[in-house]
């Protein structure tokens, strides 16, 4: 059986699946072209690049598996396929802490500036020392604030943690009922638990002085003009969700009126196209969709991909 790794695989995830008896391509083939060339292969995965909607999927019956490497699956008409007879797998485990840790790389840049400061220095710095000084010298300190985290799964969930170890205290919003605690642990063997507090999302907004965001994209923004009114002013925003679970113009205007002190985004509306305006504003700390992408998530992304598609290809 041949499988399409279109937007690719961790070698290991490969080797797996070749030593299961697989034939692996990893060859990217552009999206205009999937329709024609696709059913030379019975399954292909895809990161977050490759979309697999309604009319690919008709036009490639010999498709009997779709991998997606990676959390979300906006980019894969799901229920569709599987009403098809496709199976749809994921990996929503394998990059959590990659994640996590990349929110908290966008907040401890927030607090001390460095993404401006990395801007200036390197034109500025050797003759205004002074005043980039004096302009980054209000920097705040992560410990005893309160993290609010919209969306409690793995993802939030791994970053409550970090927040935590920090010495920060949690407030989450989910749907569905969540823990009133979290287990740490210290040196691969000491464990603490730690409470975190489960609240309304309006709850969230007025007490959180930093708000991460971990929900996919649905109808309109989680944060939009009305709940931007209600954010304390100066809160940090982080979102290394989907694009548009901010909205982008309301954002603007609120960092430009000082009611956010700054923002870390990983993710954008028109990727891979984000606006102008986001990209230059010198109060937004800036990545492009990296969340997942360390070495060991996609290690791990890759070995739990290959599992989950010889287990589903070789029934």
């Amino acid at each position: 059986m041949r499988i399409l790794a279109n937007d690719g695989i961790d070698p290991i995830g490969k080797k797996i699946l070749e030593e299961a008896g697989f034939e692996v391509d990893t060859q990217h083939i552009p999206q205009e072209e999937l329709a024609d060339k696709l059913n030379a292969y019975d399954a292909i995965t895809v990161r977050s690049a490759t979309k697999v909607r309604q009319a690919l999927i008709d036009a490639c019956p010999n498709i009997k598996a779709i991998g997606r490497g990676g959390v979300g699956m906006d980019n894969i008409d799901v229920e569709y396929a599987r009403s098809k007879g496709i199976a749809v797998v994921n990996t929503p485990a394998a990059s959590s802490h990659s994640v996590a840790e990349l929110v908290f790389a966008h907040l401890l840049n927030g607090v001390r500036f460095l993404f401006d400061a990395n801007r200036k220095m390197p034109v500025e710095g050797n003759t205004n020392f002074g005043a980039l000084k004096k302009a980054y010298a209000a920097g705040v300190e992560l410990q005893g604030k309160t993290l609010g985290v919209v969306g409690f799964g793995r993802i939030g969930r791994e970053t409550a943690k970090i927040a935590l170890g920090l010495g920060m205290d949690v407030v989450y919003y989910d749907l569905f009922a969540g823990p009133a605690a979290l287990t740490l642990t210290f040196s691969g063997a000491v464990q603490v638990d730690i409470p975190v507090k489960q609240v309304t999302l309006n709850e969230l907004f007025a007490a959180s002085d930093f708000i991460s965001l971990h929900v996919p994209f649905l109808d309109k923004p989680v944060i939009g003009k009305d709940e931007f009114a209600l954010l304390k002013d100066g809160v940090g925003l982080v979102n290394a969700s989907r694009g548009g679970v901010i909205d982008e113009l309301e954002l603007l205007k609120a960092l430009d009126s000082g009611k956010v002190a700054f923002a870390g985004l990983d993710v954008f509306d028109a990727e891979p196209n984000p606006r102008a305006e986001i990209l230059t504003h010198p109060r937004i700390s800036l990545t492009p969709h990296i969340g997942a992408a360390t070495n060991e998530a996609q290690e791990r992304i890759g070995e739990e991909l290959a599992g989950l598609l010889i287990e589903t290809l070789k029934k």
